[in-house]
């Protein structure tokens, strides 16, 4: 019998729920037309020479949490939102599979923004918002408005470069992994896309790593899939 770890059956117990009465009502699991979703299913776990190779190829070193979930649960597959970024070797080499929209791979390695780096950034974009007043006609205006916000939606991966994308509940809702710097380890909700904020989970003496982020989706998903339907009024 292996030795047991923090990750010791959950992989069965999130298996099993694809058998459970009420499995449809897990958001992300099904769609309405119970396709498309992740279905309670994992994509094999990776051995440690392709976990390590994965590293090489970014020039990361993944936090030990989630490294460890790739080794012993899966690759992804099943998980909060609409399931985990699954990471899997391609033609183009080792790649997380798009959860949302494109994930800049070459991002991973630079040093995660720390919050006075990140207002910094943005401000000195919005700093350089071009005004009518400024310019002789409209047409000019125009053109370099259109080239500042096309400047603001390159910056929704600036302000998330050193993390990773691991997973979305639509509409731009997403789950990041902070890979480096002083926030390594930790998880990040980005919920700019309805007006909020990227902001980290937890507090400042108790950030919210992998496993916790995890096994919290997982406590919630048993709830959910065995509480009795309910009754038609």
């Amino acid at each position: 019998m292996g030795e047991m770890t923090i990750w010791s059956g959950v992989r069965e117990r999130v298996e099993a729920l694809a058998r459970a009465d009420e499995a449809q009502q897990v958001f992300g699991a099904w769609d309405l037309a119970g396709t498309s979703g992740h279905h309670f299913r994992f994509a094999d776990p990776l051995s440690e020479p392709e976990v390590a190779e994965a590293e090489a190829r970014w020039g990361v070193s993944l936090p030990t949490e989630y490294r460890s979930f790739l080794l012993e649960v899966g690759a992804g597959g099943a998980g909060p939102g609409y399931g985990l970024s699954v990471l899997r070797r391609t033609d183009a080499g080792w790649l997380w599979s798009n959860v949302d929209r494109y994930l800049r791979h070459d991002y991973l390695r630079l040093p995660f923004l720390t919050e006075e780096e990140r207002w910094q950034v943005l401000a000195k974009h919005d700093d350089r918002q071009p005004l009518l007043s400024g310019f002789d006609d409209e047409e000019a205006y125009f053109a370099a408005y259109s080239a500042w916000m096309t400047a603001g939606d390159e910056l929704l991966d600036r302000v998330t470069c050193g993390a990773l994308r691991l997973s979305h509940e639509g509409c731009g809702y997403c789950g990041w992994l902070v890979l480096t710097g002083p926030e390594s380890g930790r998880m990040w909700a980005d919920d700019r896309s309805g007006g909020g904020e990227f902001r980290p989970l937890g507090e400042t003496r108790t950030p919210v790593g992998f496993a916790c982020w995890y096994l919290h989706w997982v406590a919630g998903a048993e709830a959910a899939a065995r509480r009795p339907p309910r009754r038609p009024r």
